[in-house]
């Protein structure tokens, strides 16, 4: 044979180029100073889409947010939490009302290479331009898009999109983005001036999230409506693999400019001033390819963490005592030297019920009964105590830990468990049972009976054995039906559950963007209970045209005791997070709003560990 024929110093050589080519790292070239830095990580929730327009989940959002950026970023290493310039030349310039926020954009930053670039010169680039945020604000106001970011834009009163949009609904005709409007101009090439109908002090806040991410309109035109299969944004990375929820590979955007790391820890800080002083001045992102798996069953995900396949890990909450005894890293792991890091959450898990559901929806009397007695018999501390392991508080309200409006010594009927109270407004309602089978029945005497929407997995199973106990006390029969969160969220837009429980992430120091979840306009997106009381909605509107301070204070408190009273959702707890992070991986460290943070991590692991 031709190869037993070669001389066997050509031969060694070409088994060790085949062996890094056919390696784990084989779809990345390793650079000549040596291994590709490799981050690699699981999610437990599948992206629904690459869309920053269509989606508002947290892993979504975490994924375009690395291959899109926005104007104004979070500062990754400042507390507290400080807004810096990323594609904007600075900060914005705000008129003295909080009416007009104008934006320049750094010259000399691209879009990624894709052939949806027609006519550009061999080697010339598409620039980003301020059109394309201008062209990516619209989009969220396209009726056919449904985004689920309209909400908190529409309630800024950007001049001329509502009305936009309106015309779009009533006509029937696609949404015209050729159209001016007064609230988003470009007088030149890179400025963006945003005119806004009410004074929004809080606005900055919205160009750092995954809504002001900027795209091409060409990109767009030309994928249509699988643009959320086709990210070309101006980002650190591209995608280079996407399995669906399965697997998805980012690598190094090869056209991203020179940037590098610095960030601006607080003196006080020791954790960030030692990322500050490992990793200031490195060219980002520090790591050459993203390796995400989605893994839904906690112990498969855990065990893999264990076994070096990941560089970090949410830790499920079956498995915190494991990792935390006592909230203290676990020795056998500390002398791995592993790191932990445990944080109250800028979040809330509530269940939802659909307010245009004909058993579990309304406004009048027995049905604000419903929820309230289902609310009351359902005990927040007994899930924190049995499901999360201690890994969590009883939330009072949907306002989260970490922003403005959230008061810890704030009680409300929310967290209260009273199965006495319960049973007696059930009663009093007419929610009794009329045909002696045990099960209570409506007033009407039809059966009562709850659907619950839940997940396949392991964690789930374990609320949805919570529920059933607790709404078994109640004599309230109850289903529970099963899909992937995709499909549940889909549904939900459409109004066809009665029940879920979500999480709710705040993208910004405060609760602006948490009441919205609750305000009438919004319903179908941000607003999946599809909850409209015009009182609220007036304390909604009020709130974000506030400065903060006690006034501020007092209204959201008020719109807080509205939806205790009409009980649209039931929240349940915030999260405590417990993380773990391997030894060789360099710069992490959660931030309580920044999305898009793959930039700054480094990971390259010791010999004989996955790479």
């Amino acid at each position: 044979m031709l190869w037993k024929r070669l001389p066997a110093s050509t031969r060694r050589l070409v088994q060790a180029l085949t062996a890094g080519l056919l390696g784990c790292s084989a779809a990345l070239a390793a650079p000549e100073t040596g291994p590709a830095h490799v981050l690699r990580m699981a999610f437990p929730i599948a992206e629904t889409s690459l869309d920053p327009a269509q989606i508002n989940d947290e892993y979504s959002s975490e994924i375009v947010s690395n291959i899109f950026e926005s104007p104004l970023v979070y500062d990754y290493l400042a507390r507290p939490v400080q807004l810096k310039p990323l594609t904007a030349a600075a900060l914005p310039e705000v008129s003295a009302d909080f009416k007009q926020f104008t934006l320049r954009i750094k010259p000399g930053i691209h879009f990624a290479a894709d052939p949806a670039f027609k006519g550009l010169k061999p080697g010339e680039k598409r620039e980003l331009v301020a059109a394309d945020y201008a062209y990516a604000l619209k989009r969220h106001f396209d009726p056919r898009l449904r985004s689920p970011h309209f909400a908190n834009l529409e309630s800024e009163q950007i001049l001329g999109l509502a009305a936009l949009r309106e015309r779009s609904v009533k006509s029937g005709k696609p949404f015209d983005y050729d159209a001016p409007v007064e609230g988003l101009q470009t007088p030149d090439r890179y400025t963006l001036v945003i005119k806004l109908g009410r004074p929004s002090p809080r606005f900055a806040h919205r160009l750092a999230q995954p809504m002001s991410l900027a795209l091409a309109r060409e990109v767009v035109e030309a994928y249509g409506d699988s643009i959320g299969e086709h990210p070309v944004g101006t980002g650190p990375f591209v995608l280079k693999d996407w399995r669906r929820a399965s697997r998805l590979v980012l690598e190094r955007n090869p056209g991203f400019r020179e940037a590098y790391f610095d960030e601006n820890p607080a003196p006080d800080d020791a954790a960030a001033q030692a990322v500050a002083r490992e990793l200031k001045g490195r060219r980002l992102p520090l790591v050459d390819r993203v390796e995400l798996s989605i893994v839904t069953e906690n112990q498969p995900r855990w065990l893999a963490y264990l076994g070096g396949d990941f560089d970090f890990l949410v830790v499920p909450n079956e498995y915190a005592a494991l990792a935390a005894p006592g909230g203290q890293l676990a020795p056998h792991l500390a002398k791995r030297g592993m790191r932990l890091h445990r944080n109250l959450l800028s979040d809330v898990i509530f269940s939802y019920f659909n307010m245009e559901d004909p058993v579990v929806g309304g406004y009048t009397p027995e049905k604000v009964a419903l929820r309230r007695a289902i609310g009351l018999g359902y005990d927040n501390e007994e899930e924190i105590r049995s499901v999360r392991r201690g890994q969590a508080i009883p939330a009072q309200s949907i306002v989260t830990p970490n922003t403005f409006g959230y008061q810890a010594q704030f009680k409300t009927e929310m967290s209260e468990y009273k199965l006495a109270k319960a049973r007696a407004l059930l009663d009093l309602y007419g929610y009794t049972d009329k045909d002696g089978d045990g099960w209570r029945d409506l007033p009407d005497g039809s059966p009562l009976r709850l659907e619950y929407h839940t997940q396949p997995d392991s964690n789930s199973r374990a609320f949805n054995e919570l529920w059933r106990k607790h709404m078994a006390a109640l004599q309230i029969q109850i289903e529970f039906k099963v899909a992937n969160w995709p499909d549940h969220m889909k549904a939900a837009r459409a109004g066809r559950l009665m029940i879920w429980m979500l999480s709710w992430t705040a993208d910004m120091p405060d609760a602006d963007s948490l009441l919205a979840t609750a305000y009438g306009p919004a319903k179908g997106e941000d607003n999946l209970s599809r909850f409209s009381l015009p009182e609220y909605d007036r304390l909604v509107q009020r709130s974000q045209s506030m400065a903060d301070g006690p006034e501020r204070q007092a209204v959201i408190q008020e719109a807080e005791r509205l939806l205790t009273a009409y009980m649209p959702m039931k929240a349940h707890v915030h999260r405590i997070r417990l993380r773990l992070a391997q030894p060789w991986l360099k710069g992490y460290l959660p931030h309580p709003f920044l999305q898009g943070f793959w930039r700054f991590l480094d990971s390259q692991p010791p010999a004989g560990k996955k790479s």
